[in-house]
């Protein structure tokens, strides 16, 4: 992703949302021909000149200081996803420009799978920065059984909101979650903007969805540490689930994030249907193991 076009774009963004009211500067009457601030309002806010400032409105955070990043983050009213977006993008600025690569398949360590599985009251599952989704429990894979029947791998969380039909019934938020994974590969984006599957991701996307590619123009951002996910399970029903995404301190770019359900709620009830179901899920997956044909033994043991 070009790194001029993000940072202008995210600073005009950013510009276009605040008014003189909000910033604490003077209304003058008259039509403004700018939506928000004006450039040189933002420099006076930030203390910089406002050639300055332009320069770096269109893109140039070549050499700039902690210090005015720190005075542009107060003056554009940044919270704390969007200071660090901004501080991601002006790392990128200051660094050689590399070639766009793809990532390898990131494996799970056998130790955070037997965490995970090892947590059986609670559907858990990692995932990585462009929303695959890398390893479950149990429960986990049960709740989320919808996005693993999609045929597109890897799994998706974006791609399922996005391009797949059952989405809105499975999610009954389903436009506030796709604008919350969309600001996630967004922050993504700026944290590694030269991994080529997240650029593939965003693309694809845009490509196949109107939606998608009026999110990505907004250019928000967000941290995904806690909150609830409202569900509408094929098998159980309604479910709202709060969780905890807690990234991985031993594995850059990992997030595992767990959901629970209060005890005594519906939720509660459910959960715990969820997971007799799962099991049944299992059973039925031993079952098919069982009845397959022993080859060896129709060969009469023999190998050719």
């Amino acid at each position: 992703m070009d790194n001029r076009s993000e940072v202008r774009e995210f600073l005009t963004s950013r510009r276009a949302r605040i008014t003189p009211q909000q910033a604490g500067l003077p209304a003058h009457s008259g039509n403004r021909r700018v939506k928000g601030l004006r450039r040189e309002e933002v420099a006076l806010l930030a203390g910089v000149s406002a050639e300055y400032y332009a320069r770096l409105e269109r893109g140039n955070l070549s050499g700039v200081s902690e210090t005015v990043i720190d005075s542009l983050a107060r003056a554009l009213q940044l919270d704390e996803a969007e200071r660090a977006h901004l501080d991601d993008l002006a790392r990128t600025a200051n660094t050689t420009r590399r070639p766009a690569r793809r990532r390898a398949p990131q494996p799970i360590r056998p130790s955070l799978q037997h965490l995970l599985d090892a947590m059986t009251e609670a559907p858990a599952f990692i995932r990585n920065g462009r929303l695959d989704i890398l390893a479950t429990n149990r429960l986990g894979r049960a709740l989320y059984d919808p996005v693993f029947a999609d045929p597109a791998r890897p799994v998706n969380l974006a791609r399922y909101e996005f391009l797949n039909p059952g989405a809105a019934d499975f999610l009954p938020q389903l436009e506030r979650q796709a604008a919350g994974a969309v600001a996630l590969l967004r922050t993504e984006a700026g944290r590694d903007p030269y991994n080529r599957d997240l650029t593939d991701l965003v693309g694809e996307l845009s490509t196949r969805s109107e939606k998608f590619r009026a999110l990505w123009a907004a250019h928000d951002v967000r941290l995904h540490q806690t909150g609830v996910k409202y569900f509408h399970h094929p098998a159980v029903g309604e479910l709202a689930l709060p969780f905890e995404a807690m990234p991985i301190p031993t594995e850059p770019g990992l997030t595992l994030t767990a959901l629970s359900a209060e005890p005594g709620t519906p939720s509660h009830d459910s959960l715990k249907l969820l997971a007799s179901w799962a099991a049944t899920l299992d059973q039925d997956d031993q079952d098919d193991k069982d009845d397959e044909p022993n080859t060896a033994a129709a060969d009469g043991g023999q190998s050719g």
